[in-house]
Order: structure tokens, then sequence, then C-alpha cells
């Protein structure tokens, strides 16, 4: 099985991180901390750079108490453009 990087597959996941972090006036470390991670991934991560795992998207919406769909969007390419 061959993987494919994220531009070949074209599809996305886009995020409201760091909007959220910011309302709850918290730095990249202190929400790092707060979901076990660097804070180096949290930057990445509003950069819209880095995916997370499902397990830590869900992390991130727990812990801001709000639904996993409310931060975190999947964006399909589209497939009648090929």
């Amino acid at each position: 099985m061959v993987a494919l990087k994220k531009e070949e597959f074209g599809d996305s996941i886009f995020n409201k991180v760091y909007e959220y972090r910011v309302l709850k006036r918290m730095s990249q470390q202190e929400l790092a901390d707060a979901v076990s991670v660097s804070k180096q991934t949290i930057f990445v991560m509003e950069k819209n750079n880095y995916s997370p795992s499902l397990v830590l998207a869900y992390r991130i919406a727990n812990y801001f108490e709000v639904d996993i769909n409310d931060i975190f969007s999947y964006v399909r390419k589209d497939d009648s453009n090929d």
C-alpha cells in the first residue's frame, strides 16, 4: 500500500484552534500542556500545516467544551474537477 501525501489526495482539514485559544486568552504552551502535546504541534496546527489525529482533535474540542465540528472542518477535493 502506497501512502498518499496530503497534496496528492487533495482533502484538507481546517481548524479554528487559534480563534478558540485566543478567546480563552491562553498561550500555545498552555493549550499544548492541557491536551498533552508540544507547543510546536499547536503552532503548526494553527497554521493549518498539520492535521491532528482524531484523538487529539477530540481532546481539543473537549477542552474547549464544544463539538468537534465547531473547531475542525473537513474539506473534500471536488472530484468533478479531475
